[in-house]
């Protein structure tokens, strides 16, 4: 005998899908859905329905765009330089650079990190794209903004090891102690990049 209604059971086991949601927390999101007054399954079901429709790809950053514009506003804007290129894995985590307000450059976005576990090969990222950016941009520097993971620094080698013009410079991001933590508490390896990475005052 079912005890929840077959509409209620698959909202449930679709919020379930998503990563980082448990069964009681579906639970919870679908009856909160269901039991809102304010419209707010309406506008869930009306904000799903248009994301596949209205949401593209930039042909040239691989960055999110509305399905209305050729190319993304990171790439056209005349006061971005396009010599100066961020390499990152999703297209998210240009949200978290940009909030920095500290990058002048452009993006590029390579769709995932390599990943023989979940079978992402290099081929299956947006590697080949970025090398005929740098010839086609005359890119001076790629900067390689990539999660500091196993698949991170593997991505990181491969690219580097693609970029076969000597007059491009490949950086990457510095990795060292975050503020406020206590150097007792800091892991090996974070220790030894802020060591490696050491500045002068």
């Amino acid at each position: 005998m079912q005890v929840l209604p077959p509409a209620l059971v698959n909202l449930i086991d679709a919020f379930n899908d998503l990563p980082g949601v448990g069964p009681r927390t579906a639970e919870r999101y679908a009856y909160y859905a269901l039991k809102s007054q304010s419209g707010t399954a309406k506008k869930l079901a009306k904000a799903l329905s248009e994301l596949k429709e209205n949401i593209g790809y930039c042909p040239v950053t691989f960055a999110l765009i509305d399905k209305g514009q050729e190319l993304s506003p990171l790439y056209t804007d005349s006061r971005r330089d396009k010599q100066l290129v961020a390499v990152v894995a999703e297209p998210f985590d240009i949200l978290a650079l940009e909030k920095t307000g500290s990058f002048n450059g452009t993006y590029h976005v390579l769709g995932g990190l390599i990943s023989p576990i979940d079978d992402i090969s290099p081929e299956s990222l947006h590697v080949s794209e970025l090398i005929n950016r740098i010839k086609k941009d005359n890119v001076k520097e790629v900067i390689l903004a990539l999660n500091a993971s196993v698949e991170g620094e593997s991505t990181s080698l491969y690219i580097q090891k693609e970029i076969i013009n000597p007059k491009v410079k490949v950086s990457r991001l510095a990795r060292g102690l975050p503020i406020g933590v206590d150097l007792e508490y800091a892991d090996q390896i974070t220790l030894a990049r802020a060591l490696e990475g050491r500045q002068l005052f």
